[in-house]
């Protein structure tokens, strides 16, 4: 009980109603509106996006730790939503790191979402060179499937799908939007997307933030932490949803499409997308979950490590979310 209380108090659950989700921005919000002839033409664009932007995962049609392939329309499932920190400045190419990484299940009959935050720099074993460093290693070492690998053996859940994301679609949604409000937690000067110091410069308090703004929001981290890095994330990513809804952006999600067109690789299918209207037209509840740690430094080098005993809780968590038999993931 002892350490049941302690993980409560280190790990932040916040459980909040949402009409919509932001990462289900393509295969939603414009799937929505397909009842009307301009919903109509986006809905051809949103399939030709959606097609543009499928890639697999190799040999890996369903993750090992199914033993069938799932089906969205009718399972639950999970997604791993990966933010890499590239631009044309940087151009890493294949070497880009995830900046964020968000695990998010779904369960289909209850029509509920959790999403786990996992700091970038958790100290955690990657499957592709079989040893410990840092998460956001993982993708540099072997892209998606490495990535999501890790996060398989982390948890010790399936993740079914992933969706990778670069910095300049997530500026170019938020732009597409006309910008989103948000409460900036504190004055900051941060890099702009093209690495300029100080490019970014923000007085604390609520404001309209273009995808500049906002991308730096997503990064900072100097005055906090990881975790508070991980929150401020999962806000931004509901601020985009809350603006993206509203009927004054209606007519701008041809210029969504066409910013996450570019921009994101995923192994989801149109078709697979399509099932997650179901989720989107209902008032779903959505739990978010973060990892507790500790900070810590091995031969210079810093890692977040990670609390065990939160990892077991939210394995658990989502273990239970699935339905799954714990036995049927050993």
């Amino acid at each position: 009980m002892a350490q049941h209380r302690r993980f409560e108090k280190r790990v932040n659950r916040k459980k909040r109603k949402r009409r919509l989700l932001s990462f289900f921005l393509l295969p939603i919000l414009i799937i929505g509106l397909s009842a009307t002839a301009y919903g109509s033409y986006l809905f051809a664009k949103a399939k030709s996006v959606a097609s543009d932007s499928f890639q697999s995962l190799g040999d890996r049609d369903s993750s090992p730790m199914r033993d069938r392939k799932i089906d969205p329309k009718k399972d639950n499932i999970s997604i791993l939503f990966m933010g890499v920190d590239d631009s044309e400045s940087r151009n890493f190419g294949k070497s880009a790191r995830t900046d964020a990484l968000i695990l998010a299940t779904l369960n289909e009959k209850e029509k509920t979402v959790k999403l786990v935050s996992i700091p970038r720099d958790s100290r955690v074993y990657i499957p592709e060179v079989s040893k410990k460093d840092k998460i956001t290693h993982a993708h540099a070492y072997g892209g998606p499937k490495a990535t999501v690998e890790t996060v398989e053996e982390l948890f010790d859940v399936p993740v079914d799908y992933y969706v990778k994301l670069n910095f300049q679609a997530f500026t170019e949604i938020v732009d597409s939007l006309g910008g989103i409000e948000f409460d900036v937690p504190y004055d900051l000067k941060e890099k702009d997307s093209s690495d300029h110091h100080e490019g970014i410069v923000l007085k604390a308090g609520k404001q309209h933030l273009n995808g500049e703004e906002a991308l730096a929001i997503a990064r900072t981290r100097k005055q906090d932490s990881d975790i508070e890095r991980g929150k401020r994330q999962q806000q931004l990513m509901q601020a985009i949803a809350k603006e993206a809804s509203s009927i004054g952006s209606m007519t701008k999600y041809g210029n969504l499409i066409e910013a996450v067109g570019d921009n994101m690789k995923t192994n989801l299918m149109f078709g697979e997308m399509l099932s997650f209207y179901d989720y989107a037209s209902k008032n779903i509840d959505i739990e978010t979950l973060n990892l507790a740690g500790t900070d810590d430094t091995i031969n210079g080098v810093y890692y977040y490590e990670l609390d065990d005993i939160a990892v077991q809780e939210v394995s658990d968590t989502l273990h239970e979310h699935l339905g799954l038999d714990k036995e049927s993931t050993e």
